[in-house]
């Protein structure tokens, strides 16, 4: 090792990062994969972490083969190393987790695994990145996104927050025309540098509030998405919040802002016309007309949130250059993940729907507003967030609630507030623990309250790992519950994370 010490900040994927010494805080995909990266580029790279679960073992024993030094377990994050230049942390971290603390308090540069990708991107062909960030929706419209982008013949991939870590993106070396990139509020958190072609902020709502001390914080991180963006800010026009953040952008001169919204599309727009999404933003006549991109019939459902979706990723699209047949066919093509208003089965007349995604208030509200009437089944890890618009809005069309999970109390008190006369079921801990599998005992209950028209909707407003490993795990064991219940065999389930 060189005894050369290098300012991190001044160099890029060509550079040799030979006496850089990096900490990677947290070993799971997004920090084995900067390790992994850095590790390649020549620095000296020391990862930590405090679990061991998962294959975080047998990618550490690789990368100690390559020349990294790993330490997991208890205490492993304690005691930031002396010497370092630069610390790249998994975004779930919080700014005063001990070692982030520390190199705050040694001036130490903090970066995220995003901002190191975006300096490692390949300086003579940059792939362009387009950018998703929001409370909800992210990966549904990166996805869609993505297809578009695929449909236009555009060697692309949805990276970030959902598919691959975008360092791994960036480092392929077979490259990419261009990246859909979801990001979370963490990881913006921890960006500084990007300057995205074009970007969106879908909506705006109470979210993760165990991190962020108030919703200042958490929109101010939303917001840097639209730092030096090059081409669009796409905003929600029903979320004015969205459209403040542009108007307060600091962006490349000549980027437009370009809303979307499920109603009529102003000029810049692009929005429904009856049935048909139309753009009247990226046509030569805007001012007098608007080109046809598809239908709602075309999409895989006809939920506003999920058209909402399709018209910010038509926007994204349609700035890049991508033809209304690519965004047509794109859009025609894409079918969502798992666990998103997923229809289970329909049982003597009651339709049973997965939405096991729906991990806060605001994804609910969507998913609740798609149906009619509805037995809604909540519950699980509120995150600090407060149920009262929820329950408000949506009391028209719900016929009855089933409430499980450790903070269920919260859901419940909002329910009493604004719905004090809706039949109500409210499982405790002893009932659902009381049985293998506690989901059963949860659909049995909605059944009670079920009527032939209506839809039994799983959308739990919280996280899941207070009874499940993940929100994917949840919705499995939804989908198992009912399908026994109609005397089906469940298939294989696939996993997700809150």
């Amino acid at each position: 090792m060189s005894g050369v010490r290098r300012d991190p900040a001044d160099l890029g994927r060509t550079d040799s990062w030979e006496g850089v010494r990096a900490v990677v805080a947290g070993f799971g995909v997004s920090g084995f994969a900067a390790a992994d990266n850095l590790n390649h580029l020549g620095a000296e790279v020391t990862a930590l972490d405090e679990s061991t679960a998962g294959d975080r073992p047998e990618k550490a024993e690789l990368l100690e083969v390559l020349g990294a030094t790993v330490r997991l377990g208890q205490g492993a994050t304690a005691d930031l190393p002396d010497d370092v230049d630069v610390v790249v942390t998994s975004p779930g971290w919080r700014p005063d987790a001990p070692l982030l603390a520390q190199a705050a308090a040694r001036g130490v540069p903090v970066w995220g695994e995003v901002e190191l990708a975006w300096r490692l991107r390949d300086p003579e062909r940059p792939a362009p990145w387009i950018a998703v960030t929001g409370t909800n929706g992210k990966t549904t419209t990166v996805q869609m996104l993505d297809a578009i982008l695929t449909a236009a013949g555009l060697r692309s991939a949805a990276v970030g927050n959902v598919g691959r870590p975008v360092v791994e993106a960036v480092m392929d070396p077979a490259g990419y025309d261009v990246l859909a990139v979801e990001l979370s509020s963490f990881q913006l958190h921890y960006t500084r540098s990007m300057s995205a072609e074009s970007a969106a902020v879908l909506n705006l709502a109470e979210d993760h509030l165990d991190w962020y001390a108030d919703m200042r914080g958490y929109a101010a991180d939303k917001a840097r998405i639209y730092g030096n963006v090059q081409r669009a800010c796409v905003y929600n026009v029903a979320d004015p919040a969205t459209e403040q953040m542009v108007r307060d952008a600091d962006v490349v001169e000549g980027a437009r802002a370009i809303g979307f919204t499920l109603g009529m599309p102003g000029v810049g727009m692009v929005g429904l016309v009856e049935d048909i999404l139309a753009d009247r933003a990226f046509v030569e006549q805007r001012t007098t007309s608007a080109a046809e991109l598809c239908t709602v019939a075309d999409l895989a459902s006809p939920a506003p949130h999920f058209v909402a979706n399709a018209l910010a990723a038509a926007a994204l699209a349609r700035a890049h250059g991508v033809s209304q047949q690519a965004v047509r066919d794109g859009l025609r093509a894409f079918r969502p993940d798992g666990h998103r208003i997923a229809e289970v089965a329909v049982l003597d007349g009651v339709r049973w729907v997965d939405d096991s995604k729906a991990t806060n208030p605001h994804a609910a509200q969507s998913s609740l507003q798609a149906y009619d009437p509805v037995v809604w089944i909540a519950g699980g890890l509120a995150k600090g967030a407060r149920f009262d618009e929820l329950v408000q809005s949506a009391r028209p069309r719900l016929r009855g609630a089933v409430v499980y999970g450790q903070d269920r109390a919260v859901i419940v008190d909002a329910l009493t507030r604004h719905a004090p006369d809706l039949p109500l079921i409210v499982l405790d801990e002893q009932e659902t623990a009381s049985v293998g599998d506690p989901m059963a005992v949860v659909v049995d209950a909605a059944a009670r309250l079920a009527e032939r028209g209506d839809t039994v909707l799983l959308a739990p407003g919280c996280a899941s790992m207070d009874m499940f490993a993940n929100y994917g795990a949840r919705g499995d064991a939804f989908a198992a519950a009912v399908r026994r219940r109609g005397g089906q065999q469940p298939p294989d389930g696939q996993q997700g994370l809150d």
